[in-house]
């Protein structure tokens, strides 16, 4: 684990990185007090910090609390000399994992070292989730439609967890489920310091037993108070426990959105076969090149695709390039009955092709292991 030190006491520096060098962390010692945490988190970005010589002045918090809530992977302990009931309760509501004494006998630093050490590999410890993004390359494109029907239907084999990133008007829940959220997107970001595995799943409405939203504000004053730096740790933190997630976003590209993006595994712009569809999508390709993202990051889907239609999958792709492309058939009459419902598709009817069409998309995403296709394959396997 990368710990990093700060006190102004050289001798409790040099007693605390040999016990932890002992335990074979990764240790850097910084002198000076917490007005160091700031660049310290920065240009360190450490796993673990152990601020020392802090005092019972509760506003000596204030630099605590920016590192824990714009750096909320990283873990802060306070070694304090005094410790007032009063202190310790602040002191958690800034996001401190814990206070010990200063000085800390090597008996007590080794344990809550230890402590902080196994939450992280817990966090590790399955395989990371991969970060699907959707996002509609002019409105009404089906790009919100698209994300929780598929979500809905990954969740049959795998956990998913989708993100409402369309923060001044995101409705992904309601296509799937009714009634209001009872915590969302901004509640995370504004107690992000408490963020973790617990916090995250108590966040989002649970449409079944594997399919999670965590859905947009409904305060658009809220909206304005999430920051990039939220949503890369909200991220961090879902890959390590979901299997896919998916991201519901809007076409505004800004800071937020293009830290959201960077994350992403694929990305899928959403169009319609019409002129108006193709500008946009061409605009927003060029934006993704100009950001760096590679060809094979980037997969179009066109949306309510009719063979036979006025623009062909030909003029799409000549149109645009070389890049994948996915199509899904139009179903328009049963797809807005299902959206009026707020059912997904699939529970309707897993005979309409729209529903069909998302199953093989899922199937792409998550290979289910084969089936026995015959009689004689499954004798065969018994004997």
């Amino acid at each position: 684990m990368k710990i990093a030190i700060i006190s102004p006491n050289k001798n409790h520096l040099q007693s605390m990185s040999q016990v932890l060098e002992a335990h074979a962390h990764t240790v850097s010692v910084i002198d000076g007090g917490k007005s160091r945490m700031r660049s310290v988190a920065e240009q360190e970005q450490p796993d673990l910090m152990l601020v020392d010589g802090m005092c019972c002045d509760p506003h000596e918090l204030i630099q605590v609390e920016y590192v824990t809530t714009h750096h909320p992977t990283i873990a802060v302990i306070l070694l304090c000399a005094t410790q007032s009931p009063e202190f310790l309760i602040n002191s958690m509501r800034a996001g401190v994992r814990e206070v010990l004494p200063s000085p800390v006998s090597v008996e007590g630093l080794e344990a809550a070292v230890s402590r902080i050490a196994a939450k992280l590999v817990s966090t590790k410890i399955r395989d990371t989730g991969r970060i699907l993004a959707f996002l509609p390359c002019k409105g009404g494109s089906g790009a919100t439609f698209l994300a929780t029907n598929l979500g809905y239907q990954l969740a049959e084999t795998k956990s998913v967890l989708l993100v409402d990133l369309n923060l001044q008007f995101g409705d992904a829940l309601s296509y799937v489920h009714e009634g209001a959220p009872a915590s969302t997107l901004s509640d995370v970001a504004h107690d992000i310091s408490r963020l973790d595995a617990s916090f995250l799943a108590a966040s989002t409405v649970k449409i079944t037993a594997s399919f999670s939203i965590l859905a947009a504000p409904e305060d658009l004053t809220k909206a304005m108070e999430i920051k990039p730096e939220h949503i890369d740790a909200i991220l961090a933190l879902a890959v390590t426990q979901y299997d896919f997630v998916l991201l519901d976003m809007s076409r505004m590209l800004d800071t937020l959105a293009i830290k959201a993006l960077d994350r992403a595994y694929r990305i899928y712009p959403v169009l319609q076969a019409g002129l108006p569809g193709l500008r946009h999508a061409s605009k927003l390709l060029a934006v993704f090149n100009s950001l760096g993202y590679p060809a094979d990051k980037i997969e179009l889907i066109v949306n309510r695709f009719e063979k036979g239609g006025d623009i062909g999958l030909d003029s799409i792709q000549r149109s645009l390039g070389t890049f994948k492309l996915r199509t899904v058939p139009n179903s328009y009459k049963e797809v807005n009955t299902s959206i009026n419902q707020g059912d997904a598709l699939v529970e309707a009817t897993r005979s309409n092709p729209v529903s069909k069409n998302l199953a093989e998309f899922a199937q792409s995403l998550s290979p289910r292991p084969e089936e026995s296709r015959s009689l004689l394959d499954r004798l065969l396997r018994r004997a």
